[in-house]
């Protein structure tokens, strides 16, 4: 009977500790948020998906897509207006495209879309009731906004709408800089646009403004008042800052910068140096899918998420280039998605470079992404933090250690890196607290 009682307790013992673990947490979790005003947690709880989420899909796809050379090609060869409304007409679009991006996006492992609803050109991909130069009144004749929704509903992806408010085609969108009725006029089309997207299709996830030319303020953009009616419709969503408001998140362009700690901020890069469909540029100027990832590690190691571009085809075909490099990157994130997706924590302060890989981390548990692969010994310099166990985060296999001193070797591993997709491997290493590595630039660090 004892030995019965002992071996009782012995199983529920972990059980036990972890309830109390959880419950601690919990209890911290709580603790912080009373800390927040109520505008905060407010925050905190509509941003927590998109924290979790890590990566998304942007869409770039207009009229200019049918000229291919880049989605500035209207300001950058100043084609008149009338020459270049007549791809309104000449646009031929195949059945439901946007169920292919969609796809795509769920196959690599992005958990949501921001497509362009209106580009700087001032077309409109929905039926807008704000203006006849849309999607349903010329070329496609169909909502294209109302397919992509319905894609990203199908393959369970949060919503995103890009809207640029700088607009070439509009009669005001220049004036208003200098005349009020103009400015009344353009900020009521703007409005309205804004309203339309945000009443007609259900629940969305994001409003993603851009290009705030020519007006130079928030006030004069109304864009306090406008966010607000977006927040009285779509109470749950949220917004980045390029409506000259911080809002939600940052976004920085073209560069992983991120942004003070306990900002939020994405990461909108392209995948070849152009956000609109570019069939000039060479297969080299691609991103290969160990950049990919390399860019998906930088943004979880700053706690924010990268937005990646592909820009279709006119048809809404996605570049061949983007699918052969998109495929790998979902099935290495299938496989070590665990040091990506979910609350990461900032890295700075914790890990110094190193020449075999780099590190994201959750707490005290640290991922390792080996992306050059040593052979069987992996030696790691500077640690003050006692490592508690090490394992490969595919399969759990453990990892013997050694911690000795200024140095803490892996040992036994494979001769060759075991990651067979994109040569990645990602290790697991449990510390009995928050990491820290110290090594400076010298023999001895110097106090």
């Amino acid at each position: 009977m004892y030995t019965y009682l002992f071996a009782m307790i012995w199983l529920i013992f972990p059980a036990i500790v972890q309830r109390q673990k959880h419950t601690q947490t919990t209890k911290e979790i709580e603790m912080a948020k009373k800390k927040l005003t109520k505008a905060e947690q407010d925050r905190a709880q509509r941003m927590q998906w998109w924290h979790d989420a890590r990566f998304g899909m942007f869409i770039h796809w207009g009229l200019y897509s049918q000229l291919g050379r880049h989605e500035w090609v209207m300001n950058r060869e100043r084609i008149p207006l009338k020459e270049y409304e007549q791809l309104a007409d000449s646009w031929q679009v195949k059945p439901r495209p946007a169920r292919e991006w969609a796809r795509l996006a769920k196959k690599a492992g992005m958990k949501y879309m921001v497509m362009t609803t209106k580009h700087h050109e001032g077309f409109c991909l929905w039926d807008s009731q704000m203006t006849d130069y849309n999607a349903a009144q010329h070329g496609p004749k169909r909502d294209l906004v109302r397919e992509y929704v319905d894609a990203c509903r199908e393959f369970d992806l949060k919503i995103g709408f890009y809207y640029s408010l700088m607009d070439w085609h509009h009669p005001d969108g220049a004036r208003c800089a200098k005349d009020e009725k103009a400015r009344r006029r353009f900020l009521d089309f703007t409005q309205g646009c804004v309203r339309e997207l945000n009443s007609n299709y259900g629940k969305i996830d994001i409003m993603w403004y851009d290009v705030s030319w020519p007006l130079s303020s928030p006030e004069a953009w109304e864009s306090r008042k406008m966010n607000r009616m977006v927040r009285r419709l779509q109470p749950d969503i949220i917004i980045n800052n390029r409506s000259q408001l911080p809002e939600d998140f940052g976004t920085p362009e073209e560069h992983i910068r991120a942004e003070d700690a306990g900002r939020a901020w994405e990461a909108c890069m392209t995948f070849n140096g152009s956000w609109g469909y570019m069939p000039y540029a060479p297969a080299e100027e691609w991103h290969p899918t160990r950049k990919v990832l390399d860019m998906v590690r930088q943004v979880s190691s700053g706690g924010g998420n990268l937005l990646l571009n592909i820009g279709p085809a006119p048809d809404g075909s996605v570049p061949p280039e983007a699918t052969e490099r998109l495929i790998p990157v979902g099935k290495w994130l299938a496989k070590y998605g665990e040091a990506v997706y979910g609350q990461t924590d900032r890295t700075d302060g914790c890990f110094e470079w190193g020449p075999l890989g780099q590190w994201t981390r959750k707490g005290k548990t640290a991922y390792l992404w080996v992306s050059r692969w040593p052979g069987e010994e992996i030696v790691l310099g500077g640690f003050r933090t006692k490592l508690r166990s090490a394992k490969f985060l595919d399969n759990g296999q453990a990892i013997k250690f050694e911690q000795k001193g200024q140095q803490l070797k892996l040992q036994g591993l494979p001769k060759k890196n075991p990651d067979r997709v994109a040569q990645i491997a990602v290790i697991e290493m449990e510390f009995a607290s928050v990491p820290k590595q110290q090594l400076g630039a010298g023999c001895v660090l110097l106090k």
